[in-house]
């Protein structure tokens, strides 16, 4: 007799942004979990996008373009147009992914590791006195990558193309979720980020706090997990080796394997 798959019975609330959830819900679905879609934030082009990139297109002279995420590329391979000679850096592998997808070869990626200090570890931006360089991300978020930059001689400018926004959510909405945590039916939560773990919390009142307290939440790296341990999650936060969708699967099915999941 086959045994059911793994994650049968398992309720994962996936809060990526609507447009990107698809993929890591089909994951999930894949082996047996019911995928509930909530999403924590969303992406909005930055209002002064195509403003900012004209500016810059009159600027060829950067020794290296940094795209922060996929988002980044969504909204900002237009400024790389035909310049096929420049030196393109990915943070991660879905970051990179996205540019070869979109035609652009990229020449620097961490050699592991998924975040801005792994790529910061990479030779090429070990010296840097007088490097030029171009940051292409959203606005808002950590600026740690520009400020060790800066710290190591680089001129540092950036370009601020997509905006993250806090969602707003229907009161019917977050009653019908507090109604599926009530009947059992979620019991992990997705969290691809800290900001996304922020809006959450904020949005949770009453029952709704009290069962996002009480949930299993998945993250990746430290400084998230740690996060959201600090925004009230009562149980330890399961770590993910990066937000590659994939990565979330896998720790998922690492938890059930070796715990009740209940």
């Amino acid at each position: 007799m086959t045994s059911p798959p793994l994650l049968t019975g398992v309720g994962v609330l996936v809060t990526r942004p609507e447009q990107q959830a698809a993929n890591l819900c089909r994951l999930l679905e894949s082996h047996g979990a019911a995928a509930i879609r909530f999403p924590g934030m969303s992406i909005c082009e930055h209002p002064a996008r195509r403003t900012r990139l004209l500016q810059l297109a009159a600027r060829p002279d950067f020794d290296v373009i940094i795209f922060i995420s996929a988002n980044a590329v969504r909204f900002g391979a237009e400024f790389l147009a035909q310049r096929r000679d420049l030196a393109i850096a990915a943070v991660g592998p879905a970051t990179a992914r996205a540019l070869n997808q979109a035609g652009y070869r990229v020449s620097i990626v961490a050699d592991e590791g998924f975040d801005s200090e792994h790529l910061l570890a990479h030779p090429r931006f070990a010296k840097l006195a007088g490097a030029r360089i171009l940051v292409v991300k959203g606005s808002g978020g950590r600026n740690h990558l520009e400020q060790e930059l800066t710290l190591r001689g680089a001129q540092v400018e950036t370009a601020a193309v997509y905006e993250r926004r806090a969602p707003f959510p229907a009161a019917a909405s977050l009653s019908t979720l507090a109604e599926r945590f009530e009947a059992g039916g979620i019991q992990l939560i997705t969290a691809t980020s800290l900001e996304i773990a922020m809006n959450l919390f904020a949005l949770a009142h009453g029952g709704l706090r009290t069962y996002f307290e009480n949930a299993r939440w998945v993250a990746p790296s430290e400084r998230v997990c740690a996060g959201i341990g600090a925004l009230g999650a009562r149980r330890p936060v399961i770590r993910a080796n990066s937000a590659e969708d994939q990565e979330l699967v896998d720790a998922i099915l690492r938890w059930r394997s070796t715990e009740s999941g209940a």
